[in-house]
C-alpha cells in the first residue's frame, strides 16, 4: 500500500521542501471561504468531494472550534481517493469535534461512526446532519465516546471492525493522553489503517509520537512545517509484521 506523496525528504537541500510545503498548504486553505454577508448564525464554508461544507463552531468549548489539522486530513482523503477509497468502508473518527472529517469521509462514501464527548456531541450532530442529509449514500452515526471508558462495551470486536480510524488533533495538552491511546490500541484490528494528522505544539505532546511507535508502524504522508501539521499512516505492529513475515 505505498503512496507516492510528496515527502520532506526528497531533496536534502530543503528547497524541494519548501515548495513541496507551500504548494499543499496553498490547496489546503483553498478548499476554506466564509460568507461576505454577516448572518445570524455564524458559519465557515469549506469545498471537498467537490460539494460545499457549512460548519457552524462554538467558542464556548474547545472541542467545538475547527482545527487546521481537520483540513489537512480532509484534503488528503480528497485528493487521494484511488489510494485510499472509502467507499463502502466502515471508518470511526476519534475527537470528531465540529464533524468536518466525518462529513468529507461520509461524502466520499464511507459508513462513517462520529464520536466525541457529551458536551460536543450537539454541535457535532448539528453539522453532520445539516451537511450529509440527503447527500450521503450513509449517513453518519454520532455517538459518544470517552477515551479510556466502556470502549470494549460501546464496540465490541466482534461486530465492530473498523477499515479506518481517523484522528485530526487529538494530541494537545488534555490529561487523557493514555486513555487515547489505549483506544487507539483496543480500536486498531488486523486490517485496520489509522490516518491521523498532528498539530505539533509542545514536548509532553510531541513524545505521544514516540510512544505511539512503540505499538504501531508509521509512515508520514504529509509534513507541512508552516503549519506544524504532519499527516501519519499507521497499522498494527505485532498484526501486519507478522501476516507479511509469514507471506
Amino acid at each position: 500500500m505505498d503512496t507516492q506523496l510528496p515527502s520532506a525528504m526528497e531533496d536534502s537541500n530543503g528547497e524541494n521542501s519548501v515548495a513541496v510545503d507551500a504548494d499543499l498548504v496553498k490547496d489546503i486553505t483553498s478548499r476554506q471561504y466564509r460568507p461576505t454577508l454577516i448572518l445570524r448564525e455564524a458559519w465557515e464554508g469549506y469545498t471537498f468531494a467537490n460539494l460545499e461544507i457549512r460548519i457552524k463552531e462554538s467558542t464556548d468549548l474547545y472541542g467545538c472550534v475547527l482545527w487546521p489539522s481537520a483540513s489537512v486530513l480532509c484534503h488528503f482523503l480528497d485528493t487521494n481517493r484511488d489510494k485510499y477509497n472509502l467507499t463502502d468502508r466502515n471508518v470511526i473518527e476519534l475527537g470528531a469535534g465540529t464533524g468536518l472529517v466525518t462529513i468529507v469521509s461520509s461524502l466520499l462514501g464511507a459508513k462513517v461512526t462520529s464520536t466525541d464527548i457529551p458536551e460536543v456531541l450537539g454541535n457535532l450532530q448539528y453539522n453532520v446532519l445539516r451537511n450529509t442529509r440527503e447527500r450521503c449514500k450513509y449517513i453518519p452515526v454520532v455517538t459518544e465516546l470517552t477515551w479510556g471508558q466502556q470502549v470494549e462495551q460501546t464496540f465490541p470486536s466482534a461486530t465492530h471492525c473498523f477499515d479506518y480510524i481517523l484522528a485530526a488533533d487529538v494530541v494537545y495538552g488534555h490529561a487523557y493522553l493514555d486513555e487515547l491511546m489505549d483506544t487507539f490500541d483496543y480500536l486498531c484490528q488486523d486490517d485496520t489503517q489509522i490516518l491521523w494528522a498532528m498539530r505539533f505544539r509542545l514536548d509532553k505532546e510531541n513524545s505521544f509520537v514516540g510512544r505511539f511507535q512503540k505499538r504501531f508502524n508509521m509512515e508520514e504522508l504529509y509534513d507541512l512545517p508552516s503549519l506544524s501539521i504532519k499527516l501519519y499512516r499507521a497499522w498494527r505492529k505485532d498484526k501486519w509484521t507478522a501476516r507479511s513475515t509469514a507471506a
